[in-house]
C-alpha cells in the first residue's frame, strides 16, 4: 500500500518536530506486514533549502512556490509523485488549497482521493467577524474562497476524515449523499497529567491562562473585553495568554487601551504551556469555531475549570454547565459571567475539574491507536 499525504506544514521537512514524528508513525504501521510493506509519501510546502529526504518507508518532497501558484506547484509534485511511486491514495490534509491540489494531482490516474478535516468551516463564525455584543475581528477574505473551493473538492472525494462530530454533523447537513459517509477520528493528545509549572511572579488573586495561535478565529479580543467586565468588580484578576501568532501587537494595544495593563500578560510561545494551565485558577477560550479542541482535553488533563465557547468537542466530549461552563461565540458578557461564577462559587470551581479529567480520559481511551486508525482509514479506500 502506498500514500501520498499533500501538507501545508513545512514543520514536516523538521527532523525534531511532532508533525515529523507523526509521520513516521504513519509510515511505520503502513511499512508492517499487515499492510503489506507500504510506503508513505508526503509533498509539502517548505521553506526554501529543503531537501527531499527518505526514512526509511518515508519519503518526503518540499516544494516552494508563490503562494498564488501554490496549488499548481502542488498538483505537480504529487502527480509526479503518483505515477513514478505506483501511489494508491492521496489524502490532503484540508479541503482547501491542498484539497483542490490533491484534486488535480488525481486525475487521470487510479489514484483514489481522501480529504482531511481538521477546522468547523461550515460554522457562520468561519467567515462571521462579530455582533453587536463583541469587538469586530477581520477575519481572512480568503476564507469565503476556500468554502467554495471545499464544495468542489469533496463530493469528488472517495473518503473523507473529519476529528469531531460536529463537523461531521456539518458536512452531512450541507452536502447530504453528495459525498460518503465521513469517518470520525479524533486529534492525538497525550493522556499523562502534565508536571506543574509555576507562572510568572504576579499578584493576582484569581489567574486566567489562554492557550493557542494569537490568530482571529480564537478570538482573544473577546476575552479581553470579558477580563475588562470582571476587574471591574475583582481588580485583581488576571489573564495569561499563552501562544505567538499576527494578532498579538494588536491585542497588546488593546489591552492597554482596555485599561488591562497590569492585568494581562503576554508569555508568548511556551514548550511548558500545559503545566502554566495546572497552576492557573482557569483556562479560558474564546473560538470562533474549533474542528476538534485539544487545548480543552489538555486543560482537563491539567485539572484546571474550564471556560470556553460552544465550539469543536463541546457537547460531544465536555457537556457545558455539567464538565465545562461555555458560552455562545462572541459574547464578552456571557464570558464574563462564567468567569464570575468560578470566582465567587468554590464548590464550582472544585467540581468541574473532576467531570472534565474523568470525561477527557474516557474520551481519550475510547479512541484506542489513532495511528492505526488513521492508516486504516486510508487502506480501505483501496
Amino acid at each position: 500500500m502506498k500514500i501520498l499525504f499533500i501538507s501545508n506544514d513545512p514543520a514536516i521537512l523538521d527532523a525534531a518536530s511532532p508533525a515529523r514524528a507523526r509521520m513516521r508513525a504513519y509510515a511505520g504501521a503502513l511499512a508492517s506486514p499487515r499492510f503489506g510493506g507500504g510506503e508513505l509519501h508526503v509533498v509539502s510546502v517548505a521553506p526554501s533549502g529543503a531537501r527531499e529526504t527518505r526514512e526509511g518507508p518515508l519519503f518526503l518532497y518540499p516544494v516552494r512556490a508563490p503562494r498564488l501558484l501554490r496549488v499548481r506547484a502542488l498538483a505537480r509534485a504529487a502527480r509526479a509523485v503518483i505515477r513514478a511511486r505506483g501511489i494508491e491514495v492521496v489524502s490532503a490534509q484540508d479541503p482547501f488549497e491542498e484539497g483542490l491540489a490533491a484534486l488535480r494531482a488525481v486525475r487521470g490516474t487510479n489514484a483514489r482521493l481522501h480529504i482531511q478535516i481538521h477546522t468547523d468551516f461550515l460554522s457562520p463564525w468561519f467567515v462571521r467577524e462579530g455582533n453587536w455584543r463583541s469587538p469586530l475581528v477581520r477575519m481572512p477574505l480568503l476564507n469565503r474562497y476556500r468554502r467554495r473551493i471545499a464544495d468542489r473538492v469533496l463530493p469528488a472525494a472517495a473518503g473523507i476524515r473529519t476529528v469531531s462530530e460536529r463537523v461531521k454533523a456539518s458536512l452531512r447537513a450541507r452536502y447530504g449523499s453528495a459525498i460518503p459517509e465521513p469517518s470520525v477520528i479524533p486529534v492525538a493528545v497525550p493522556a499523562d497529567a502534565p508536571e506543574p509549572v509555576a507562572l510568572p511572579p504576579h499578584d493576582f488573586t484569581f489567574a486566567l491562562i489562554a492557550v493557542g495561535r494569537l490568530e482571529p478565529e480564537k478570538r482573544i479580543e473577546d476575552i479581553l473585553a470579558a477580563l475588562k467586565l470582571v476587574v471591574a468588580h475583582y481588580p485583581m484578576a488576571g489573564l495569561f495568554i499563552v501562544g505567538e501568532g499576527r494578532e498579538r501587537r494588536y491585542l497588546e494595544r488593546m489591552a492597554r487601551a482596555l485599561g488591562l495593563g497590569k492585568n494581562v500578560v503576554f508569555l508568548g510561545a511556551r514548550p511548558d504551556a500545559r503545566g502554566l494551565m495546572a497552576r492557573a485558577q482557569a483556562f479560558i477560550q474564546a473560538s470562533a469555531y474549533e474542528g476538534y479542541g485539544r487545548s480543552l482535553v489538555e486543560a482537563a488533563l491539567a485539572k484546571v475549570p474550564i471556560v470556553t465557547t460552544d465550539v469543536g468537542i463541546v457537547g460531544d466530549v465536555f457537556r457545558g454547565y455539567e464538565d465545562v461552563l461555555s458560552a455562545p461565540v462572541a459574547d464578552p458578557t456571557a464570558l464574563s459571567l462564567n468567569i464570575v461564577g468560578l470566582i465567587e462559587d468554590t464548590s464550582v470551581r472544585l467540581q468541574l475539574p473532576i467531570r472534565a479529567e474523568a470525561k477527557a480520559r474516557a474520551h481519550l481511551a475510547a479512541a484506542g491507536d489513532l495511528t492505526l486508525r488513521v492508516v486504516e482509514d486510508l487502506v480501505r479506500l483501496v
